[in-house]
Parts: C-alpha cells; structure tokens; sequence
C-alpha cells in the first residue's frame, strides 16, 4: 500500500472497548473508517454516529465512509467483503476472536484484535497461520506496552542496569460488580470469555513475561469467591522462569468499594521498580544501586500520565504503530506470537489449578473448561 493512500479500517464487535479504538483510529494520520458490524444494530448505528461525530469535531473530512457516512452492518461477513476496508479491529466477546480474525485474514484484510487473542492455544495459532498464509498483519491490542512507565522500564532492563533479575510481581487490584457480569451474558463465562487471568489481568501476565523472559513452570489456585459468573474472579500463581528467576501473579475482581491498583514489580541484583497506579501509569519506586540522588523523582515526573480509567491511554501509540506497520510492511510491536504466549500462560494457570500439580511450559493441553463450554456452544475450532 502507497504511503500516500488512505488505510480504511472497519470495526467489528461495537461494545465497550470500541470507542477506544475509534478514538485512536481516527487520530492516525491518514486513516479512515468506513464501516462497523455488530449483531446487534443499535450498538453499531451508535458507534457509527460516534465515528462521525469524532470526525466532525477533528474536523477529518474524509476520515469516515463516502460523504462522511460510516456503513453499518449486522453481519461481519458484509463488512469483510467490501473493498473499502483494508484492516479490522476485532472487539467481539474473547472467544469469537479466533474465528472473526481467521475470516479476516483470508479475506485480505490486516488484523488487529483485542487481548487475549483466543481463549485457546489452538484458536491462537490457527489466527497466526492464517495471518502468514494470506500475507496480513496481525496484531494483539496490549496497549500497557506504550505507557510511559512501561517504555522506560523496558529500556533500563535492556540496557543491563537491573543485573541479573531475581524476581517479578504482577498484581491486579480491581473491582467489577455483579452489574458488570449482568450487562452483558457471555462475560465470565469460560466459552467466551473467562475470569479474571483472562479478561484483565493478561495484560499484566503479557509485561510480566516482557520484563523477565520465558516461563518454565507455573503452580496456582483459582476461586469465585463473590461474582456470579462461572470462571474465577480471583487467582494467584507462583512461576519459575527459565532464567532461574521467580514470579508471582495476583489478580483479583472482587475489591471493595472501588478499584485499587495495578502494579508490575520487577527486582534485580542492581535495582527495584515498581509500576502501579490505576493502569501503570505511575512509578511508585525506581531506585538503582548507581542511581543520582534527583533520579527517582525526575523519572517520576517525566513518565506519570493523568488517566481517567482502567483502561489508560495506550491505544492510541498502540494503533499508530499498527498502521504503520502495515505502512512500512514490517510487524507491529505486539505481533501474534506475543498474544500466544500471554495466552499460553494463562492457559498454563488454568491447567494446574484443575489438576492441582505444577505445568511445564511448553504447555501442551488446553484448559479443559473451556474447551469444554466451547464445545457445548459449538465454537471449538
């Protein structure tokens, strides 16, 4: 695709997560949105106006359909076979992933889906290779990746300040009410969307293998203690890294009143971080054995980030670079293999609390709950 012609995404799946994507799509230079689909059509004529409206108010002309109109479809399948749309982002329930992304891909066009990928290995690597077989991109929505704090973290680690790292803390403090759960039917359930690990703390499991490397085993336990779903709304997990370096995760959506935190601690030899506040967005410690004595501070006011929600500010970066991507014909900063392997480690997390006993990694069998409610509803791949 020339540089100079206009990348035209569709919207496929128009609920909660979608107007974040509108809102990065249309701030990339040169981009336009020309089409929606959801199966329930109210969902999508109201993003549809909101597109519209965002474009007015950017005064971006063009950036939507012809005449400043965005198409609005109750089948996915009419909106990936106009020739006016060149990508897709993918914001269905988590286990329709897979089948909307393959369709996609073999369709021609460039995929960028919501976390997690698959709520299976087999779902996940079946996108990837439909992905390479049709010559499209494929990217995976962990927008953290581009906080501040999260960029800076990565750079220092790479650059061998840290030492050898001893260990690292996921933590994931939120709350979600029964209203959430009731809102719409298919979250928390294990066929479309799974608990906690899966839904909001897989970002947190995504920096946590960025930040220390492979995973070697896992041992943990998973419980609903308060929500009314069938997956679990609470989990912990101690990991073994194939460094030698330990791991532990902690998610939880049954906090009270409010949300609390969410915090990535990474420890080595030479130095700590932590990275907390309400989406990373907040160095709570960096603290180096060479460190200056203004350091921590000035590093904490060069990367904090005001947000509003959980949801923080990443998509934006995040998208941009996916469209770039497709610009330059190179792969985007969080490719398929790196939503694989978030996936696989929750998957992993799953495997030993059913069988009580510590998983290895490779992981080599899927979590039989949810293949289980996949096969019951008839969308195991």
């Amino acid at each position: 695709m020339a540089e100079q012609e206009p990348l035209r995404f569709g919207i496929i799946g128009c609920g909660r997560i979608a107007p974040f994507h509108v809102d990065a799509l249309l701030r990339v230079p040169g981009v336009r949105i020309t089409a929606v689909a959801d199966v329930v059509e109210a969902k999508a004529e109201q993003l549809a106006a909101q597109v519209e409206e965002l474009s007015r108010q950017l005064e971006l002309g063009g950036s939507a359909g012809p005449g400043g109109k965005v198409a609005v479809h109750t089948d996915y399948r009419e909106l990936l076979a106009r020739p006016d749309v060149d990508a897709v982002t993918i914001c269905t329930p988590s286990g329709l992933h897979p089948r909307l992304g393959i369709d996609a891909a073999r369709a021609g066009k460039h995929v960028l889906v919501e976390k997690p990928m698959s709520l299976t290995l087999r779902g996940a690597d079946r996108l990837i290779e439909a992905a390479r077989q049709s010559g499209v991109k494929l990217g995976v929505s962990f927008q953290n990746r581009f906080n501040p704090t999260i960029v800076r973290l990565r750079q220092v680690l790479e650059s061998g300040r840290f030492g050898r790292l001893s260990h690292g803390v996921a933590s994931v403090r939120w709350r979600r009410t029964p209203a959430y759960y009731q809102e719409d039917s298919w979250r928390g359930t294990w066929a479309l969307d799974g608990g906690v690990l899966m839904n909001q703390a897989i970002h947190d499991i995504d920096l946590l293998q960025w930040m220390m490397g492979p995973v070697a085993e896992v041992s943990a336990m998973i419980a609903t203690r308060y929500r009314p779903i069938e997956a679990e709304d609470v989990a912990v997990a101690a990991v073994r890294f194939t460094s030698g370096a330990l791991g532990s995760i902690e998610a939880a959506t049954t906090l009270e009143p409010a949300d609390l935190e969410e915090t990535l601690s990474i420890f080595g030899e030479r130095g700590s971080v932590v990275v907390g506040g309400l989406a990373l967005n907040r160095l709570e410690v960096w603290r180096f054995a060479d460190m200056s004595p203004e350091e921590e501070g000035r590093t904490v006011v060069e990367t904090e980030q005001a947000i509003r929600s959980v949801y923080g500010t990443g998509h934006r970066p995040l998208v941009a670079d996916f469209c770039q991507a497709i610009r330059e014909n190179r792969e985007p900063l969080v490719t398929g293999e790196e939503g694989r392997r978030a996936v696989e480690l929750v998957l992993a997390i799953y495997r030993s609390a059913e069988t009580g006993r510590p998983v290895t990694m490779p992981l080599t069998e899927e979590a039989e709950s949810i293949v289980k409610a996949q096969e019951a509803l008839g969308i195991w791949p």
